[in-house]
């Protein structure tokens, strides 16, 4: 053992420095080497390497241990890494909100394992690292951040206290799992902040953010190399980073491999021990059915939940079922047809079908395209299936959802916190002619599906809608045991349309699986008004004098015996999506006239009301413009302030609305070209929420 270790001075301004032995025992000062001229300031190794003191050149790093030649990495968050600092703080500065301070004291960015998690509640939690760079370089992390009731930030403050890139200051939501996010730092002093204030009036408390893999280049020469961690490993030498253990393995800390489970013990990817193989139980297994073979049947089988963590062959263990016998096929969905091979396939253009063969619309009629999807004997080209850990937040590569015939339902998974997932992507639609001229009636399509869940403990369904691969948001969700029902959601985008499924037996995790029986099943789905769809039935048209099909003008409905357009009188208005007949023209209530394309009866602020022989004349013709006010201010638990904002239009503007409202919690950050994605309603009358810009820390 060495009675000294080397060390750099501080550069000068030529940007040279000493080498200089530095003894280990403060005031021994005999027999230390003489101070030598060091490498260039600017001098670093590459990743995989090491800086040798002695004779000043880089070496690789040994087997079983990495560098990041100039950068460090932080990914064990058992407990805040040395250098971190974690406060919490109340944005309010009113004294009279003292007390809400101290409640805030417990509000911060939280260690756990592999991730280091952020607050959840109106508290403002910064996470902090002052970070000295030798040359310039970068800060990359992986997060998760799903709910956007929570504001994230990512900022960097130079010497000067100055902020740098201000446009990458607020986060994105992520939708799939770990999102990799990356600043670029100048040389010198640069302090690193994770900032998260949750904003919910409402009981429901939000995701919080989570942040893993912090990596900072840039910061040193790097003189020593780091050993794996337990559950990694480094076969070769000058390595840059660890590789995980695949499952049924474990390592221990700087291991140059891992080691293989014993048969009866198993383990998760990244593991540092094996766990005894658990006896199989009835939870360990599902059913599916198989696809229809070339005679038209199909087989019920069983088979193991993957990943299988269980022994068959301990005395308590339950074996897999038989497969069951083979039945008759279920019919093809409709506006599908069987081949000889018994797959279905879309029936062509201008045809439908109920699920068998395919017919040619008659004359005089178009087919209403859609998917109508109720029969599961596979899972339809359109939609797939994954399972997302609900521990690491990972992708794994199964499947979630399985068929069953005449329903498809939550498979088990690998943990009862796993989300099962189920995700439908719908190309763009084509609504009828008239509701594209509509410009109030938003709707330009409908999902409707039929669902059920059976759950024993605190299950959660959620289903969210994602536009052009923009984040899903969760529109609905639902919790506990649900009875059999019908959910409809109104399209108003002509877009690429992702709608997805999620369900989660419990948000908390325990070994093993308990809660397989608890699923969710979906009967049905069905998607109108589908761009490249197909029709389960054709409706009449209006006929060009050609034959062929065109759409009626705005306002106008088809005769059912001719299929020519005419159009409603006035003071009625017209079923959009079912414009047959004169009784279609629906007439106005009293007080009120139609628009000029007849969607819709509205007010123009005058009524007229004959009351005990007299006529009473209303004028309300100073309410058609958009008139807003706000409360007085309202607090959450923990003082922060915010104001119920009201926004109303009651009549007048032929009926167009004219109130327009938007929370500003979660969208402060939506930039002008993206502000049609943003949560904003337009209605009659509105309300949100509106928190004061100076209280969100944001820039007014």
């Amino acid at each position: 053992q060495s009675e000294y270790h080397y060390e750099y001075t501080a550069c000068d301004s030529l940007g040279s420095r000493w080498r200089v032995a530095v003894p280990h025992t403060p005031g021994l000062c005999t027999g230390l080497p003489d101070p030598i001229k060091g490498t260039e300031c600017s001098f670093s190794c590459k990743a995989g390497q090491f800086l040798d003191m002695k004779d000043q050149s880089c070496k690789p790093c040994a087997e079983g241990r990495y560098s990041l030649g100039t950068g460090i990495r932080f990914d064990e968050w058992d407990e805040l890494p040395h250098g971190f600092a974690s406060i919490a703080t109340n944005l309010e500065i009113d004294n009279s909100f003292s007390e809400s301070l101290e409640n805030c004291t417990t509000s911060t960015w939280v260690p756990l394992g592999d991730y280091v998690a952020s607050n959840t509640d109106e508290c403002t939690a910064t996470l902090m690292y002052a970070v000295n760079l030798k040359q310039s370089g970068t800060v990359s992390f992986e997060y998760i951040y799903p709910d956007s009731s929570i504001i994230f930030e990512f900022f960097v403050q130079n010497d000067q206290c100055q902020p740098t890139v201000e446009e990458s200051r607020w986060m994105r939501t992520t939708e799939k799992g770990w999102e990799l996010h990356s600043v670029e730092l100048s040389r010198g002093n640069n302090v690193l902040y994770w900032r998260t204030t949750a904003f919910s009036v409402w009981s429901k408390v939000p995701k919080p953010v989570l942040v893993r893999n912090i990596g900072i280049t840039g910061v040193a020469y790097t003189s020593e190399c780091f050993p794996c961690k337990a559950g990694t490993y480094a076969a070769t030498s000058g390595s840059s980073f660890c590789k995980l253990c695949p499952a049924n393995s474990y390592s221990s800390k700087g291991a140059t491999s891992c080691q293989q489970c014993a048969p009866d013990a198993y383990s998760d990817q990244g593991s540092s021990s094996c766990k005894p193989r658990p006896p199989c139980t009835d939870k360990d297994y599902f059913s599916t059915h198989t696809a229809c073979d070339a005679s038209g049947e199909t087989q019920l089988m069983f088979k193991w939940a993957e990943p299988k963590t269980c022994s068959e062959d301990l005395p308590t263990a339950v074996q897999l079922p038989p497969s069951g016998v083979k039945t008759k096929c279920p019919p093809c969905n409709p506006g599908f047809f069987k081949t000889n091979s018994s797959a279905c396939e879309p029936c062509p253009s201008g045809s439908y079908s109920n699920g068998s063969g395919c017919i040619s619309c008659a004359a005089g009629t178009e087919p209403v395209l859609g998917f109508e999807y109720k029969w599961w004997n596979t899972l339809p080209a359109n939609m797939e299936t994954t399972v997302l850990s609900g521990i690491n937040f990972e992708y794994k590569g199964i499947a979630g959802w399985e068929v069953a015939g005449d329903y498809i339902y939550t498979a088990a998974g690998a943990s009862d916190n796993d989300f099962m997932i189920l995700t439908m992507v719908v190309p763009g639609f084509r609504p009828p002619q008239s509701v594209m001229e509509d410009v109030e009636n938003k709707e330009v399509a409908r999902i409707t599906f039929v669902f059920e869940t059976v759950c024993s403990v605190n299950c959660e369904l959620y289903f969210m809608v994602g536009v052009n691969s923009r984040p899903n948001t969760p529109v609905e969700t639902w919790k506990g045991s649900k009875g059999k029902q019908s959910y409809t959601y109104i399209i108003e985008k002509n877009a690429t349309m992702s709608f997805t499924w999620a369900f989660q037996r419990t948000a908390y995790h325990e070994a093993g699986r308990k809660y397989t029986n608890d699923i969710v099943k979906l009967y049905s789905i069905n998607v109108t008004n589908v761009m490249d769809g197909v029709a389960s039935y054709c409706r009449l048209c209006a006929l060009e004098s050609s034959g062929s099909c065109t759409s009626c003008p705005s306002g106008n409905y088809i005769d059912r015996a001719s299929g020519a357009c005419h159009p409603c009188t006035p003071s009625t208005y017209l079923k959009a999506h079912q414009p047959y007949g004169s009784q279609a023209c629906i007439p106005c209530g009293p007080g009120t006239k139609s628009n000029k394309i007849h969607s819709l009866c509205y007010n123009d602020c005058r009524f007229s009301l004959d009351k005990d022989g007299r006529t009473l004349e209303y004028d309300f013709s100073a309410l058609p413009n958009s008139t807003s006010f706000a409360g007085g201010p309202s607090f959450t638990s923990k003082g922060l302030k915010y104001f119920h904002h009201f926004s109303i239009s009651l009549c007048g503007n032929h009926g167009r609305k004219m109130a327009t409202c938007t929370d500003n919690v979660t969208d402060m950050r939506v930039s002008d070209g993206e502000a049609e994605f943003s949560k904003s309603v337009t209605s009659y009358v509105c309300q949100s929420i509106i928190v004061p810009s100076d209280v969100m820390g944001y820039k007014p």
